[in-house]
């Protein structure tokens, strides 16, 4: 009888299936781009779950992104960029050749589209429109990855991330730098699996365009290279086929990069010959990285990196190849960038590509809680609880200015002046402003042709920066009354 209710028992108990499939029963007609048609695109978005949920994800991505685009003044940084975009397309590669320490395609793209008009909305609708394309980048990332309930997880992660949108919505190249690095990830991923050409010249060349939105993304694909050469290193004995796929992937890279990898040298050479004057160094690059990319917010940030945790554990424990590429991806990139704090000024933002890395081992933890309950809620649930801890980041970054707000500062500035006032930016632009200052002598000459005029003196953080030694700020302290402030920028009138 005991036997009898013993099997009785283990009868009851719920089969656990290996597989969380979405989609049930319905198997996709599309195999291949030959399989695509009216007919088959309807089947699957009537039918597919995570087609329609991709759908979803990148509406609203869209949407947030779009959303008060032209809200928020440009930012110094932002400024730049117009100056630079206004040149001519060879006048732009010949002030990145000159010692402009950010790579050309974003400028020239942006040159483009100033044909359009010179607003904050032209200005950030290339980063905007390619922050939304990343997100099915990112869901076929995780697809080939793992599968396709990371690559959901993974994409609704990027759709509504604080951080993403933020630089979204900035005239910067991030958001094109991490929309290249993304293609690149998916072809790798694939050129892994097929070993054939297409693939491995398909990341050579959206590895170079990345490289070419940006310097900094050269260390993820510096890292791809290393780990796809250790992972193909034991078979070079038995076959050079697979490494001179590798070898047409890198070949790929130096052709279409051999102009700004020259450039790179001698301006890294610049760049790191004294210490940083501003930035973050040491082992803050890495835990500010982390914080930002997990949304601005400490309590989003202790639970994505817990399971971030329980992600490259599972995936270790999936495949030890794969536990080894997060691993390997994650350490050679901090370590890097840990160095380099040291020797040049290192921001979270520049380390943008390793949001793919951290969002990706979030969502392969969803195996570890489906292993638990056998439900296929659980990746709705790992969706729902992203865009949950990403709503008070988001409300706070909607709600009023996150930039410095010069429009509302210029309302300020035509108040207080009178005809014949003079007006000292610190610090200052050569390319902008007539009177500029970015340290105490400066401000000495400038305020020496004051005469009977009066003299106001408009201060942003970018001055700690540019005059590191704090003799600009002590020389305003002295000689100026604070007259009022406007988020990030100050106004001191002359005593």
């Amino acid at each position: 009888m005991a036997k009898r209710r013993e099997d009785r028992v283990k009868e009851k108990k719920p089969k656990i299936s290996p597989d969380c499939d979405l989609d049930g029963d319905y198997r996709s007609p599309v195999q291949s781009l030959r399989d695509l048609s009216i007919d088959s695109i309807r089947s699957i978005i009537t039918h597919s779950r995570y087609v329609q949920s991709l759908i979803i994800l990148t509406v609203t991505g869209l949407f947030l992104r779009l959303y008060n685009l032209g809200f928020n003044s440009l930012w110094l940084d932002e400024a730049s960029t117009y100056s630079f975009s206004v040149k001519s397309l060879p006048e732009i590669w010949q002030v990145t050749a000159a010692g402009e320490f950010n790579t050309p395609l974003f400028y020239w793209v942006e040159h483009i589209m100033l044909m359009f008009g010179t607003n904050e909305i032209v200005l950030r609708i290339i980063p905007a429109l390619l922050g939304v394309l990343t997100i099915p980048l990112v869901y076929l990332i995780g697809k080939e990855f793992i599968d396709r309930n990371v690559g959901i997880i993974a994409a609704a992660a990027f759709a509504v991330s604080p951080f993403l949108i933020y630089y979204s919505q900035e005239a910067r190249a991030y958001s094109m730098m991490l929309f290249f690095v993304a293609a690149a990830f998916v072809f790798f991923l694939r050129a892994q699996k097929t070993n054939d050409i297409t693939n491995w010249a398909l990341f050579g060349v959206f590895s170079a365009l990345a490289f070419w939105a940006h310097f900094y993304a050269f260390t993820l694909i510096a890292a791809l290279f290393l780990y796809a050469f250790v992972i193909k290193l034991p078979h070079i004995k038995t076959g050079i086929h697979d490494i001179k796929m590798l070898v047409l992937g890198a070949g790929v890279f130096v052709v279409f990069c051999l102009p700004l990898i020259l450039v790179t040298v001698q301006l890294f050479v610049t760049r790191t010959a004294s210490a940083p004057t501003y930035g973050i160094q040491g082992l803050g690059i890495i835990s500010e990285t982390f914080r930002q990319v997990a949304g601005f917010n400490d309590i989003a940030f202790f639970l994505l990196f817990a399971l971030f945790v329980i992600g490259i554990i599972k995936a270790f424990l999936i495949d030890k190849s794969k536990g080894i590429f997060l691993v390997l991806l994650t350490v050679f990139t901090f370590v890097i960038s840990y160095i380099l704090s040291f020797k040049m000024p290192m921001q979270p933002r520049y380390l943008i590509f390793m949001s793919i890395v951290f969002f990706i081992g979030v969502a392969i933890s969803y195996k570890v809680f489906y292993s638990l309950v056998n439900n296929r809620g659980v990746v709705y649930g790992f969706v729902a609880v992203l865009f949950i801890i990403s709503a008070p980041s988001l409300v706070n970054y909607y709600s009023g200015y996150s930039k410095e707000d010069w429009r509302g500062f210029a309302g300020i500035i035509q108040q207080k002046t009178n005809p014949g006032d003079q007006i000292i930016f610190v610090p200052g632009t050569d390319h902008t402003f007539e009177y500029g200052a970015s340290s105490g002598k400066d401000l000495e000459t400038a305020y020496a042709r004051k005469g009977n005029s009066t003299q106001y003196y408009i201060m942003t953080p970018d001055i700690s920066a540019a005059n590191p030694n704090g003799d600009a700020v002590a020389w305003l302290r002295e000689h100026t009354q604070f007259a009022g402030q406007n988020n990030g920028i100050y106004l001191f009138i002359a005593q």
